[in-house]
């Protein structure tokens, strides 16, 4: 792993959580999108190197939906970025962790995506990505 990419934090409304990250971070929101396949909607800040993500569900059935039911709103991942994010799942399976995904999936902000599941991670659910390089191609 080469460094943390981001901390994702699940919000119930971006329109209230922006402004405030805004005032909070004195930076503003770099970047805005919606990821079909996570059902979420996405923000992003970036103070040096280090970037939050925010989190809000675009559906009442999503799995930000259903974290802020279970648990309000609050940190949700650490993202870390990896070089070679197969060979990274790879390497995990074989350590023992459970990968939660078959393959990389396409997320927000041009990464390929994939997440361990929190049992096996001291109940903290990790990301791993890497970017995209194919959607820069």
């Amino acid at each position: 792993m080469l460094k943390i990419e981001h901390i994702g934090i699940a919000v119930k409304e971006l329109s209230t959580a922006i402004p405030l990250f805004e005032k909070l971070l004195n930076s503003g929101c770099y970047k805005t999108e919606k990821v079909e396949s996570e059902q979420v909607n996405t923000a992003f800040f970036q103070k040096g190197a280090t970037k939050i993500e925010l989190l809000e569900s675009s559906n009442s059935e999503g799995v930000i939906a259903k974290f802020i039911d279970k648990k309000g709103e609050g940190i949700h991942h650490i993202a870390f970025e990896v070089a070679d994010i197969e060979a990274e799942m790879t390497r995990l399976k074989a350590e023992g962790f459970t990968i939660l995904n078959e393959k990389p999936q396409v997320g927000a902000d041009n990464k390929l995506v994939c997440f361990l599941h929190p049992k096996g991670t001291n109940s903290v659910l990790i990301e791993l990505c890497m970017e995209n390089k194919a959607a820069i191609d």
